[in-house]
């Protein structure tokens, strides 16, 4: 890892484009990183393919209303996150393996074209935890980075540490939480980072946790008062949040090195 200054220099006015399926991906998947990486002077590009509009609402809206609120809340989660380019796709949200494949590949290509960014970062093969549309993401983003040969950028894939969701859920148990029937907490948690790629690197974002977490509470149709994340403490969140994994794509030629700027290199031994 880089010490502070040189990484601040070698971030300097770069950009990171990340790419992701629905509005508070970005927040819970890397939003430490992210926010780690404006401080740093990068400029961070962010691409949501979705509006999200079959999420599961914490009250009475529907796919059109919701859709056009969760765009609010990404606003909102990007302005703290420091996010300097925000782009919302209008691909259908629960159909991005299937609908319009061709059309959401070219629009990411046309965002790296655009930013010229010095890495990728997206959602690993599993999706975080086996999600159509994140694996949709996966596939389209991976395709397309590849298909620069030489001149892609570094691609990284955001992992999730396994056990972490079980840990937040049980946390959020002893203080009174009852996990509902439907939506995201309702998922097995043993699901998140399961048959993951190992990370080959690992961030510390402990002391940005604070904004990942603020980030992620911007998302409020999703995390509402009875979510785990809503009652998180800040001490709470550097303890839970305070690391973001990632595992590089394997790509012929593709040199560099950015992320690792910010984390050391985990050991495949």
């Amino acid at each position: 890892m880089a010490s502070a200054r040189d990484a601040a220099e070698q971030l300097r006015d770069r950009t990171i484009l990340a790419v992701f399926a629905h509005p508070d991906d970005e927040s819970i998947a890397c939003g430490g990183t992210l926010a780690r990486l404006v401080d740093l002077g990068a400029r961070v590009a962010l691409v949501c393919a979705s509006h999200g509009e079959r999420g599961s609402p914490d009250g009475p809206l529907c796919d059109d209303e919701l859709g056009r609120t969760r765009g609010i809340e990404l606003r909102r989660a990007a302005h703290v996150l420091g996010v300097s380019s925000l782009t919302i796709l209008d691909y259908p949200d629960g159909d991005l393996r299937w609908t319009r494949a061709t059309e959401l590949s070219a629009d990411i290509a046309m965002a790296i074209r655009r930013h010229a960014p010095a890495a990728v970062i997206t959602f690993g093969h599993d999706g975080l935890y086996w999600h159509p549309d994140h694996i949709a993401v996966y596939e389209r983003t991976t395709m397309v980075v590849r298909s620069f040969g030489r001149d892609a950028p570094p691609l990284y894939y955001v992992t999730m540490p396994r056990g972490i969701m079980r840990a937040i859920g049980e946390l959020a148990k002893a203080q009174g939480w009852t996990p509902p029937s439907h939506g995201f907490w309702s998922l097995e948690p043993d699901a998140f980072g399961l048959h993951a790629s190992a990370p080959d690197l690992i961030v510390d974002v402990r002391e940005w946790a604070d904004r990942k977490l603020a980030a992620v509470r911007c998302h409020r149709t999703q995390t509402g008062p009875t979510d785990p994340f809503d009652r998180m403490s800040d001490a709470e969140a550097e303890q839970w949040l305070g690391e973001e994994h990632f595992h590089r794509a394997a790509i012929d030629g593709v040199r560099g090195s950015i992320l690792e700027l910010l984390g050391e290199p985990v050991s495949s031994s």
